[in-house]
């Protein structure tokens, strides 16, 4: 038994650096250097996998040309399967410290990698890297979306936020997203509704309790129910809703206790 807390560190260490990964592109292509898989003419999207209909490679291509013209950030998509040309890639993008190369690879679990340089951390914190993949790289968003709606909506995403100078989230409130969000609003609402009950002999609200409990139930409400809203969309809707979770849960709380009282005889 006093190997166990070892092997907790070791397997906290192992998710750790597998979450770190997101910041590097796919193994394969690290591992080799395979020039001959790169086209003969200069392209921005080489699509080795074939992810991508000829129409969406070439149009992104020539957004990607467009998005580097006008803001000086540079963008590149590489798909692969068993193919990569690996570290040759590099040189053939001349990837610098404004570059972002997307690696469309499904081998790893997550679709998703990228490579990413710099200057952008400053603009694109690693949260947001880390956000991103998991939003649009997940095997459900693939499955139900596509690899090529994968690719051109994290593309898509990249070019709002550089556009506006930096983005500390992914913009945009996803359905399973906001409906954590309302769960723990609901949570924190019950929380706090329990805390309120009346202790004492005319007592209508117990306001020291729920002061005490407060940490708790703000944390629900406010960090995990609000922050992510407020942080993402600026539609007022899923706001209200998480709002309305919060009183209602807080009322039915409150009131659990008088509605469970036994009603008195009828004389």
């Amino acid at each position: 038994m006093k190997f166990l807390p070892v092997r907790r560190l070791v397997s906290v260490l192992v998710a750790c650096v597998m979450a770190l990964g997101v910041w590097t592109i796919a193994p394969a292509a690290q591992a080799y250097n395979n020039p001959e898989l790169l086209p003969d003419q200069p392209t921005n999207v080489i699509d080795l996998a074939k992810a991508l209909t000829e129409v969406q490679a070439a149009k992104l291509s020539q957004e990607l040309a467009d998005f580097e013209q006008e803001t000086g950030w540079k963008l590149r998509v590489l798909t692969q399967y068993d193919r990569t040309p690996g570290r040759a890639v590099k040189e053939f993008w001349g990837l610098d410290e404004r570059s972002v190369m997307l690696v469309a690879d499904p081998r790893g679990g997550n679709l998703l990698n990228f490579s990413v340089g710099d200057a952008l951390y400053s603009l694109l914190p690693r949260t947001f890297w880390i956000e991103l993949q998991t939003r649009f790289g997940n095997q459900f968003f693939v499955r139900d979306n596509g690899e090529d709606e994968s690719i051109l909506q994290t593309v898509q995403t990249l070019e709002t936020c550089l556009r506006q100078g930096g983005c500390q989230v992914v913009p945009g409130l996803p359905r399973e997203q906001w409906i954590l969000t309302l769960v723990t609003s609901i949570v924190g609402g019950v929380i706090f509704g329990f805390a309120s009950q009346p202790r004492k002999e005319g007592q209508v609200f117990a306001w020291q309790w729920a002061l005490i409990f407060s940490p708790l139930w703000g944390i629900l409400f406010i960090a995990f129910g609000i922050g992510p809203v407020v942080t993402r969309t600026t539609d007022w809707l899923p706001l209200l809703r998480n709002f309305s979770g919060f009183a209602i849960g807080a009322l039915v709380a409150y009131l659990t206790p008088v509605l469970s009282r036994p009603s008195s005889p009828e004389s």
